[in-house]
C-alpha cells in the first residue's frame, strides 16, 4: 500500500491542504440523478494502529441498509503516513482507508466514518476529507464531542440536540440518542449529505446498539487485520 507521493508530511503542509479542500465540501444532500434508492449500500470505515511497528490497518465493510447484512468487506495494511497531531488524524488514516474502499467490488452509496466531518476546527474532519477526495457521500459518527458544546438530548431514542462551536455558535453537528437512556453519539455532515439525512442514516444503522452497525463491523475487521499483520511479523517498508 504505497503512500501517495504528494501526501503531506509536515503539520504546515497538512494545514494548508485542509484549507485548500475545505471550500470543496458540499454540506447538503446530493442524490444520484434518477436513482430511487441512492443510499441502499452503506459502507463503514475504521482503522487500527500499531505505532511500534509503524502499521495501520483499515477496513471497509459494505452493508445493506434495509437488512444490515454484510454484503462485502475489504482491508488494507500499510505504514503510518503521518505523525499524531490532533485535528490532523485524517492524514494518518486516509491512504489505508482509500485502499480498503478501492478493494471493494461495489461502490458504496454512502460511507460512514468513525469520526468527524464538519465537526472539526477547520470543518474538514475525516468524513469531509474522504468525501472530497472520492466524491462519495459521507458522514461522520463520533463517540465524543471533540471540542464542541452540546446539551444532553432527551432520553428517548432519536432525540438530539445541536453540537455547536463555542467560539461562533455555529451548529456543526448533532448529539443523537441512538438508544434510550444511553449516552449519545455525535453526528456531522461529511460530503454530499445534509445533517438531517446524516442523523436519519445513523439511526437506521444503529437499531440495536449505540454505534452504527457499519462502525461496529469495520472496527472489528480492522482490529483483526492488524492482529493478523502482527502475528505474521509484518513490518512497514
Amino acid at each position: 500500500m504505497p503512500i501517495p507521493a504528494d501526501w503531506p508530511t509536515t503539520e504546515a503542509e497538512a494545514l494548508a491542504e485542509q484549507q485548500r479542500l475545505r471550500p470543496l465540501v458540499q454540506p447538503h444532500d446530493d442524490p444520484a440523478p434518477g436513482d430511487p434508492t441512492p443510499c441502499r449500500l452503506i459502507a463503514g470505515v475504521d482503522v487500527a494502529y500499531d505505532d511500534e511497528r509503524d502499521l495501520v490497518a483499515a477496513a471497509a465493510v459494505l452493508l445493506d441498509r434495509d437488512t444490515l447484512d454484510v454484503v462485502e468487506q475489504a482491508t488494507a495494511v500499510g505504514r503510518i503516513p503521518f505523525p499524531y497531531v490532533p485535528g490532523l488524524l485524517a492524514f494518518r488514516e486516509l491512504p489505508a482507508v482509500l485502499d480498503a474502499l478501492a478493494a471493494l467490488t461495489r461502490t458504496p452509496d454512502t460511507v460512514v466514518c468513525d469520526g468527524y466531518g464538519l465537526a472539526h476546527p477547520r470543518r474538514l474532519g475525516l468524513a469531509s476529507h474522504l468525501g472530497v477526495l472520492t466524491g462519495l457521500r459521507t458522514l461522520g459518527v463520533a463517540k465524543t464531542p471533540f471540542t464542541f458544546d452540546h446539551r444532553q438530548p432527551d432520553a428517548p431514542r432519536g432525540s438530539w440536540t445541536p453540537l455547536t462551536d463555542p467560539a461562533t455558535g455555529e451548529e456543526v453537528g448533532r448529539a443523537v440518542r441512538t438508544r434510550a437512556g444511553v449516552k449519545p453519539v455525535f453526528v456531522s455532515v461529511g460530503h454530499r449529505t445534509g445533517l438531517d439525512t446524516a442523523v436519519r442514516t445513523t439511526l437506521d444503522l444503529a437499531r440495536h446498539y449505540r454505534l452504527p452497525e457499519t462502525t461496529r463491523h469495520a472496527d472489528s475487521l480492522c482490529r483483526r487485520a492488524l492482529a493478523d499483520a502482527q502475528a505474521t511479523g509484518t513490518t512497514a517498508n
